[in-house]
């Protein structure tokens, strides 16, 4: 799957572009299935909220580990998200820093504040901002649900100062200055991430973005892979992350079928 010069001109002014209906009814289905079976896992990849509804799960491109699974294995490697993937980055060897299902609960998912990516991955010792997130809608995404917003345009600022600002009541730790934040937010007005499930969201490492709570009745989940080129893998850091947040296997991905998520399954269920 190409992306045509009016897309990749979209991400590198936005620094993202919206993919809609990427995935069939049939995949999502399987997607959705696999977070629900993952869920009951007990294990430390997973991060859960007070009332011990699920927050996120994390890990779950390798072939091995608790959070594995081959449909979302395969959902990593399919050309629908490599391809343009290796088309804005202009490098086709690649790796997968970090995979991650992220859950708004309904009617408690929290918000994320205000931040860059980059501003965790370069303590991983990323050395520069070249990574690229895909994001796979599995729910029909909404403002109501807590939809994620973006700053377009944010990440050609560079990278932006981030403070601990627990008064902001954040899942994350760590949100962008608030004076910074401020003025960069009256230049680039926010716009909502929203679309129906199945579709697909490209962003740039620095683009500033962030979340609200669910205020409606239904769960809103969505996949993360972060993408990033052997390259630029990391460099030795002290105190690193666990690995199922900071991949060590930074070998090159090869690029599966776009049958891949339905064959997973089928082998599963035979």
């Amino acid at each position: 799957m190409q992306l045509n010069p009016q897309q990749v001109g979209d991400f590198e002014r936005d620094g993202y572009v919206l993919l809609p209906r990427v995935f069939s009814a049939a995949e999502v289905a399987i997607l959705r299935a696999e977070t629900d079976r993952l869920s009951a896992t007990d294990t430390d990849c997973i991060t859960r909220e007070k009332s011990g509804a699920v927050r996120s799960i994390a890990r779950v491109h390798e072939n091995e580990g608790p959070t594995q699974s081959a449909s979302l294995r395969a959902l990593t490697r399919t050309p629908r998200l490599m391809e343009p993937v290796v088309q804005l980055m202009g490098d086709s060897c690649i790796y997968i820093h970090q995979t991650q299902v992220k859950f708004k609960t309904a009617l408690e998912g929290g918000i994320c504040s205000w931040h860059q990516d980059y501003g965790t991955w370069r303590r991983d010792g990323i050395p520069a901002p070249r990574a690229i997130t895909a994001m796979v809608m599995i729910d029909d995404a909404e403002e109501i649900s807590g939809a994620m917003y973006f700053a377009p345009g944010s990440h050609r600022h560079g990278e932006v100062i981030h403070l601990e600002d627990p008064g902001i009541g954040a899942l994350n730790p760590l949100s962008v200055d608030r004076r910074h934040l401020t003025r960069l937010l009256e230049v680039r007005k926010p716009v909502p991430v929203v679309g129906s499930a199945g579709s697909v969201v490209l962003y740039h490492c620095n683009l500033i973005h962030g979340s609200g709570h669910n205020m409606s009745p239904r769960d809103r989940r969505q996949i993360t892979i972060v993408y990033n080129p052997v390259a630029n893998n990391p460099l030795p850091v002290e105190q690193p992350r666990p690995e199922y947040l900071c991949s060590r296997n930074q070998e090159p991905i090869a690029m599966g079928r776009d049958e891949d998520i339905l064959l997973a399954m089928e082998r599963v269920g035979s």
